[in-house]
């Protein structure tokens, strides 16, 4: 705390890269590692002739893989000051004290800079990855486009996220980019199966966002920001909610049909069925007049699905 008594400025950079959703942004990379091992495993017939089916499914993607977890992280730090920046400049945040910019706690132009240097620190750490996997230096392409979309999901003017196209980049970085680009990158493969644990993946990190706009229909609506549920009602929010949750289980579980192999830990997916199943209730019983209650449920979700990323990645992970 400074003399005066307010958060050091340390703190409140802290407050503002909002860490907790760190271990969701996660979520993707753990999958899409567990896609790299999975896909590096040789078939029986190697075995045969001497090679052992599992000497590729070692150590060597993790520094890829790694550096990808570090650029994900990176860009969600990035996409939580830029929502900070770009919700107070649309007056979507001026009812609440812990967003930095809309308290005042810090002035536009230094969160302007503190987007610009996590987008540079992205970019390299991005290069890095795409150096370490060996992979096309095309893949800085794919970054830059998701710094952008990172940015513009509420930052500068016409935002897509204000249009109600937030739900659909979410599908997109967490899923199809997040999962699938990440292993198609370190593996230079692409199977159409991947599209499987995407969508689950996809699915599960927009009913965080869905929940997060539950919660918020109220003041997004007064402040121009046309969510999926400002458009369309809490009721249908609820259900939607539902219908992602299963579908991400659906897909997930077509996964394990398709892609029979080492996928150990079924109890453990289904405890993470029945997780989910209780929050479900709990969001179905909710009043439109008491979405503020659903704020205790967005890190059971995240959390969660990051739970199931990480039991998909170690049951595939062999050193």
């Amino acid at each position: 705390m400074s003399r005066a008594g307010k958060p050091s400025r340390v703190k409140v950079y802290v407050q503002a890269a909002r860490l907790r959703t760190l271990p969701l942004a996660s979520a993707s990379v753990l999958t899409a590692g567990a896609l790299v091992f999975e896909t590096m495993r040789q078939p029986a017939a190697d075995v045969q002739a001497g090679v052992q089916a599992e000497a590729q499914a070692g150590a060597a993607p993790l520094l890829p893989l790694a550096a990808a977890l570090l650029t994900v992280w990176l860009l969600q730090i990035m996409a939580n000051f830029a929502n900070d920046l770009g919700d107070a400049e649309h007056g979507a945040d001026d009812h609440r004290q812990d967003r930095t910019v809309a308290s005042g706690a810090i002035e536009k132009r230094h969160m302007k800079l503190a987007v610009v240097t996590l987008a540079v620190l992205a970019l390299i750490s991005g290069l890095a990855t795409i150096w370490l996997a060996g992979a096309s230096w095309l893949w800085a392409l794919v970054g830059v486009g998701a710094m952008l979309g990172a940015y513009r999901y509420t930052a500068g003017d016409n935002p897509y996220g204000y249009a109600g196209w937030g739900d659909a980049a979410v599908v997109l970085f967490f899923g199809l980019l997040g999962v699938v680009g990440i292993a198609a990158l370190v593996t230079s493969e692409f199977h159409a199966t991947w599209l499987l644990p995407a969508w689950t993946l996809g699915a599960f990190a927009t009913s965080v966002l869905n929940l997060n706009n539950l919660r918020d229909h109220t003041t997004d609506a007064v402040a121009g920001k046309r969510t999926l549920i400002v458009q369309h009602g809490f009721r249908w929010g609820v259900r939607y909610h539902g219908a992602l949750l299963a579908s991400g289980w659906l897909a997930l579980g077509a996964m394990f049909l398709a892609m029979p192999g080492t996928w150990r830990g079924a109890p453990w997916y289904l405890l993470m069925v029945a997780v989910h199943f209780q929050h479900y209730q709990r969001v179905r019983k909710c009043k439109a007049a008491d979405a503020a209650t659903l704020d205790s449920e967005l890190g059971r979700v995240a959390l969660s699905t990051t739970v199931v990323a990480l039991f998909l990645f170690l049951s595939q992970f062999n050193p």
